[in-house]
């Protein structure tokens, strides 16, 4: 399990998504954002090298907030290939400088994003070492044969095989399927007592989770989406 050190970090991680942001295709501001860290949760990197943070910002900047959805990835020596995906750097008051990448370029996050709609590994809570985040749910439907369900692990597609777009970012997934991180996010119909999340059309798995709204309730919606295609 990854372990959460109560230390700093120069710049923040909201200094460094507040520079960022504006130039991806999907950010809807027509300025400079104004951040609030609205949720998140985290995913462990099985050979213990690479921090992976799926982070839930607010922005306020405009006359309607917009949150999205910014996993990250925490390296201690740069990605090779993966110049275009870097967000910065960090001074980590523990590990030292840390290069932060856009996870949905990095490997590593879409094979353990596959593992987690899969079933093969659980979401950890953001701010604590050791403890499984229960807001997050996800979901595979399989094909109703359990020889066929058999989960096996999958390996990532190279650096640069993301794809992203106005709506968000396509991860290849093997067998020509892909994942869709839902970088825009907007609640689902339900509260978030109520767990269940309906598929959309051609989807065959989901992660779905929580976050904090501007007016402070509780909401819930579809973090990234797996299908056939990746259009999900």
């Amino acid at each position: 399990m990854a372990v959460i050190h109560n230390t700093s970090l120069k710049p923040t991680k909201l200094e460094l998504l507040t520079a960022w942001l504006p130039g991806r295709p999907w950010y809807r501001g027509e300025g400079g954002p104004v951040l609030a860290k609205a949720g998140g949760f985290r995913l462990d990197d099985p050979a213990g090298e690479v921090g992976i943070e799926v982070i839930v910002v607010t922005d306020t900047a405009g006359p309607r907030a917009t949150t999205y959805l910014v996993p990250l990835t925490y390296r201690g020596a740069p990605l090779d290939g993966a110049r275009d995906a870097l967000v910065g750097t960090m001074e980590h008051g523990v590990l030292g400088r840390r290069w932060a990448y856009d996870a949905g370029h990095d490997p590593v996050f879409a094979a353990q994003l596959l593992a987690l709609v899969e079933g093969r590994v659980q979401a950890q809570d953001q701010n604590a070492s050791d403890r499984p985040d229960p807001e997050v749910t996800r979901a595979h439907t399989g094909h109703g044969d359990p020889a066929a369900d058999a989960i096996v692990p999958t390996a990532p597609g190279p650096v640069g095989t993301a794809a992203d777009d106005r709506d968000g970012t396509r991860l290849p997934a093997p067998q020509g399927a892909g994942l869709r991180l839902h970088r825009v996010l907007e609640p689902s119909p339900v509260t978030a007592a109520d767990r269940s999340t309906t598929l959309p059309p051609g989807a065959t798995g989901y992660v779905a989770g929580a976050w904090q709204a501007p007016d402070g309730s509780r909401v819930r919606g579809l973090f990234a989406v797996l299908s056939a295609d990746g259009t999900a």
